[in-house]
């Protein structure tokens, strides 16, 4: 994406949504860090209780429903913040936006960051807004992220500098799916994709207590799905777009293994939960022994 990235190990989005804690969360070791998911307007997300822990199967269940407090909030803290690091930025759309026009909220959040991101990404792939994967498909699909491209250009001419966009995309499509995806973004021009959300399936956590929560499953059990869908856009895309590997990442086995699959760069979330900043250098340095 043409930056320059200390090391190939990232906080994905969903930790620190507003941009509270870029500083204690800076001093970890991160190679890089992504804020968000930041919608326009402030929302205070789905009712508790939203989220579950499965520790027996190294996962959590999440149905927060990008609660946030907004661009405005988070737009303030990032320039308060002393972190210098590589920094990402993931947009949203609000629940109560129809999807017909939510170009116009991801063209908000993308004007409204880019002067203060290193490299922005627009998530399409939540399942906890209603109807908010339905933009991964088809025409609706092609469409938004055309007009992705054209804020992206627009925003370029207005502060004379180019920032990277990058879409966040589900681990539960087929591989007519990903081949779609992998055609839409060479065509539109984006530059980078992020395999995977989390998963609605069940399949790896059945009969356990929480298992039918609604919302996204992550943590070790999305390990498999994410792996496959990174295999299946580098099967697409080779070295001519980067993808930033995530899901199911606890150990330095598993980053590893998304970088062997076509990942560039590697997030962690869940594990970075059960595990703490250890994960981090442990990552770090398992990627650097394959790569």
């Amino acid at each position: 994406m043409g930056l320059d990235f200390p090391n190939p190990v990232g906080l994905a989005a969903g930790l620190d949504k507003n941009a509270d804690h870029l500083d204690a969360l800076g001093a970890l070791g991160f190679g890089f860090i992504e804020v968000g998911t930041v919608t326009p307007l402030a929302q205070p997300g789905n009712p508790k209780p939203r989220m579950f822990r499965l520790p027996e199967h190294q996962a959590i269940i999440n149905r927060m429903g990008f609660n946030n407090q907004g661009l405005d909030h988070l737009l303030a803290r990032v320039d308060q913040r002393r972190y210098k690091g590589v920094l990402g930025i993931n947009v949203g759309k609000n629940k109560d936006t129809p999807n017909d026009q939510s170009e116009s909220d991801y063209r908000k959040g993308i004007s409204a960051v880019y002067s203060r991101a290193d490299y922005i990404t627009v998530n399409v792939s939540s399942p906890n807004t209603p109807g908010l994967r339905d933009l991964q498909f088809g025409d609706s699909l092609k469409g938004l992220l055309e007009a992705i491209k054209d804020e992206q250009l627009q925003c370029e001419k207005e502060h004379g500098r180019y920032v990277p966009v990058a879409v966040k995309i589900a681990p539960d499509m087929d591989d007519d799916g990903i081949r779609f995806v992998a055609s839409a973004l060479r065509e539109t021009g984006l530059d980078g994709v992020i395999a995977t959300n989390t998963t609605i399936s069940r399949d790896a956590v059945a009969g356990h207590t929480h298992a039918d929560e609604a919302g996204g499953l992550s943590g070790a059990p999305v390990r498999e799905a994410s792996l496959r869908v990174i295999r299946g856009l580098y099967a697409e895309l080779g070295e001519s777009l980067p993808i930033i590997g995530v899901g199911g990442i606890m150990d330095g086995e598993s980053a590893a293994e998304k970088v062997l699959a076509g990942a560039k760069l590697v997030q962690i979330y869940t594990g970075f939960i059960y595990r703490g900043p250890e994960l981090i250098k442990e990552a770090v340095e398992a990627i650097r022994q394959v790569k």
